[in-house]
């Protein structure tokens, strides 16, 4: 046998070999080590720029998903617009955090134009037209809203769980009956904390609750209402995500807040340097990617 063909043979037994031993193998990442899925075993939470106002989208390994606010009412065809980009044709959980505008004025038309199939609100009322306007979308599908409140806890998919740690009470001021959630999926876990403020957090920590995680969605857009010290110990997080618009009249983040954050050593990402903040976790390790 000529030397080219000895070359060729073991060539392609060698190939063959090397098939065999990887098949089925997850691949690993060369400068982390961490196994990277290849059938798209990922949860994807989408920190969504809808300007000075607050949404986030999760899609799970499955398919399965769940929206957590909207938006302002300005931000309703950007919403809808944002659900045929991420190719959503269904939404399996959707919650409103509180009645502000800021959070659900997008949530009517996003009820209207897509399935939706469980609604989680908390026990709070408000006499203005968008939250008149969202109550008719819902009743308009026919749906009937769950009390958002701690305690509940649901699986999204096999894999990803939702614990629901805020309100633990009523309160006066709606900022604080914010719904938060958080959702943890393998060794990795995101806290989401609409709009609560230190009162709120004061009785999250005093529930007892495993506040940790790995990305905090920072309160409030970062206002000096929310982010305690305390609390933020508690959660320990890696990353923070604050959901703020540029040039807001608010002062959205605050310095007191950033600079809070920076001392406990996290790495920040803001809607309004970054656009929208896409956090990827395939259960052991977290990748962040940024629209700019």
């Amino acid at each position: 046998m000529k030397a080219s063909r000895i070359t060729y043979v073991l060539t392609t037994v060698l190939a063959g070999i090397l098939l065999l031993v990887f098949a089925g193998c997850s691949i690993e990442s060369p400068d982390s080590g961490t196994p990277v899925s290849t059938n798209g075993q990922k949860l994807k939470v989408y920190f969504l720029d809808v300007g000075q106002g607050a949404s986030q989208l999760l899609v799970a390994p499955s398919g399965k998903t769940m929206l957590i606010d909207a938006g302002n009412n300005d931000k309703e065809q950007v919403m809808l617009d944002y659900m045929k980009h991420y190719g959503i044709s269904r939404l399996d959980v959707v919650i409103g955090t509180h009645p502000d505008a800021d959070h659900i004025g997008g949530l009517d038309k996003v009820i209207d134009h897509i399935p939706v199939e469980t609604i989680y609100m908390p026990k709070v009322q408000s006499n203005t037209k968008t939250f008149e306007s969202l109550l008719k979308s819902i009743k308009n599908k026919g749906l009937k809203v769950k009390t958002a409140k701690a305690g509940l806890s649901w699986d999204l998919d096999d894999d990803v769980h939702v614990d629901m740690l805020a309100p633990t009470r009523s309160y006066d001021d709606s900022n604080n009956m914010s719904a938060v959630v958080k959702v943890t999926y393998g060794q990795t876990s995101f806290l989401l904390t609409g709009d609560a403020e230190s009162a709120s957090e004061k009785d999250m920590i005093a529930s007892g609750a495993d506040l940790r995680a790995d990305v905090l969605l920072v309160g409030h857009h970062g206002s000096n209402s929310s982010t305690t010290l305390n609390f933020l110990k508690k959660v320990q997080p890696k990353y923070a995500v604050i959901q703020v618009g540029k040039g807001n009249t608010y002062g959205h983040p605050k310095s007191t807040i950033l600079s809070r954050l920076q001392k406990q050593g996290v790495e920040v990402f803001r809607n309004d340097k970054q656009g929208t903040i896409e956090v990827d976790s395939d259960g052991r390790s977290i990748h962040i990617s940024t629209e700019r």
